[in-house]
């Protein structure tokens, strides 16, 4: 089996999410919103996590969402995990260093696995689905969200329209994201059951582009791809890439929005309890007749 491509360095993510930790709560809001969304999720799912894990944990956005909510009393032990020791540098229960793409859990020994807003860093989704997958204990359940295709499109718009302008050509600066027209189609290859995804549009608006960077930085989420560009981002063609932000997509008050893309997943590690799709003509009625329909054979047809 071939190794999956290598488009993201995860060491220097892992820097970059060091460096972000300091000040990462000034521009955590993504993150907040991703864990509520969990949240809210789980407390729709009337049942006890013994034991959970939070991948990506980050500044522990999930862990102080669930102490509020309903489902609080559902989960008894949560494990904080993150690629970022830095991150995990605070006073609070069990925390563990990991990276996403070799999870160091036993066999069916976990009942929950959230992640949020960390996923899209991984160079092979599915690989790290199938671990998660694997450490869940039957019918477990894996709620997950990622950055989707979507994301920063005014960003990227702007640097390929001043790329081509100064320089002839574009290359990729911003790190891609994944495609959301197949997010359950991540669940299904991995061999989660039941799997649900959904998209949540956001849009945030600065009152200049060179703010977005700002933040981009404090949430670790700048570019780490494996990948250099062969052009270094100069003064100018940053400053060229604002002019046309500011031109294309600037709102009447002259604010600039950021779209951010958040696909969540939610999965089943696979049990004999579950719903289980009909054999093919197993079924005991025609849909004709249960639509009260008459059934009109086409021309040629058996």
């Amino acid at each position: 089996m071939s190794a999956p491509p290598l488009i993201f360095d995860r060491t220097l993510h892992r820097k970059r999410l060091d460096r972000a930790a300091r000040d990462y709560a000034q521009a955590d809001f993504l993150k907040r919103r991703a864990a509520l969304d969990v949240v809210e999720r789980l407390e729709a799912i009337m049942r006890d996590f013994p034991l959970a894990v939070d991948l990506a944990a980050r500044g522990g956005a999930f862990r102080e969402a669930l102490a509020e909510s309903e489902a609080a009393g559902r989960v008894e032990i949560l494990v904080e995990a993150d690629l970022s020791p830095r991150m995990l540098a605070r006073p609070g229960g069990p925390r563990v260093v990991l990276d996403e793409e070799r999870l160091p859990f036993a066999p069916e020994s976990l009942d929950l696995v959230v992640s949020s807003l960390g996923l899209h860093w991984t160079n092979d989704v599915v690989g790290a689905l199938i671990q998660v997958r694997r450490a869940l204990k039957p019918d477990g359940l894996f709620i997950g969200s990622f950055l989707g295709g979507a994301t920063l499109t005014e960003l990227r718009q702007s640097l390929v329209a001043a790329e081509a302008e100064i320089l002839g050509g574009a290359g990729s600066r911003v790190s891609p994201f994944a495609d959301t027209a197949d997010a359950a189609g991540l669940l299904q290859r991995a061999g989660f059951a039941l799997p649900v995804a959904d998209v949540d549009r956001v849009s945030v608006t600065y009152d200049h582009p060179v703010k977005l960077l700002y933040d981009l930085r404090r949430m670790g989420e700048t570019s780490v791809l494996a990948e250099r560009h062969p052009r270094k981002l100069t003064r100018a063609l940053l400053h060229r890439t604002f002019e046309i932000y500011a031109q294309r997509f600037a709102e009447p008050d002259g604010r600039v929005p950021a779209t951010f893309e958040i696909v969540t997943l939610t999965g089943w590690a696979p049990h004999e309890s579950q719903q289980q799709p009909l054999k093919p003509g197993s079924a005991k009625m025609r849909l004709a007749d249960a639509l009260g329909t008459v059934e009109h054979r086409l021309p040629g047809g058996r």
